[in-house]
């Protein structure tokens, strides 16, 4: 039942820190869907290494949802942007695993920055890819996939920080295994 809690607070966290974040820095953006700061990249990403990989991606997709009704947005391209934000973080998690033969330490910022770069990697070019070939509108620069790349790791590094800090302060660096 606590699982269940929160995944469901993940997931109505992550479209406010959506709107906060649009908010704060809506003078970063480069394009509607791309700034130079995105703190909920890195809820995407905590969600998988904090809840595990299955409950995890249920929450950042749960989230997507969310936020889909709050944008009126109920498209292909909205259903896709969801699986993309919420596969993008759980195949970061599995490839650092794959490749490193151990799970993700939270206390090693090392750790975190390689996941975290891969998830942004992979999420900006899972998006970019959906919308060139469902909305190539989106793709409005042909940088921007660089610049999601940059906001993307901005914001979750900012959070990696931050979570490196509450982790160390609670003695919680063990490994992510949940899942």
């Amino acid at each position: 039942m606590f699982e269940l809690f929160l995944i469901l607070l993940s997931a109505v966290v992550f479209p406010l820190l959506h709107m906060a974040n649009a908010w704060a820095f809506s003078s970063l953006e480069i394009t509607p869907h791309v700034g130079l700061i995105y703190l909920p990249a890195f809820i995407r990403l905590l969600n998988v290494l904090v809840l595990g990989k299955v409950r995890g991606t249920l929450a950042t997709a749960l989230g997507g949802i969310f936020l889909m009704q709050l944008s009126s947005d109920h498209s292909l391209v909205g259903v896709v942007n969801v699986l993309c934000s919420a596969l993008a973080p759980v195949l970061a998690v599995m490839v650092f695993r794959f490749y490193s033969g151990r799970d993700v330490s939270l206390l090693s910022l090392k750790d975190l920055g390689i996941v975290t770069l891969g998830y942004c990697i992979a999420n900006a070019v899972f998006h970019h890819l959906a919308w060139s070939l469902l909305d190539p509108y989106q793709v409005v620069k042909p940088h921007q996939l660089l610049w999601m790349m940059l906001g993307d790791f901005n914001g979750a590094l900012i959070g990696a920080y931050a979570l490196k800090w509450v982790a160390k302060r609670f003695n919680k660096g063990g490994p992510a295994q949940r899942g």
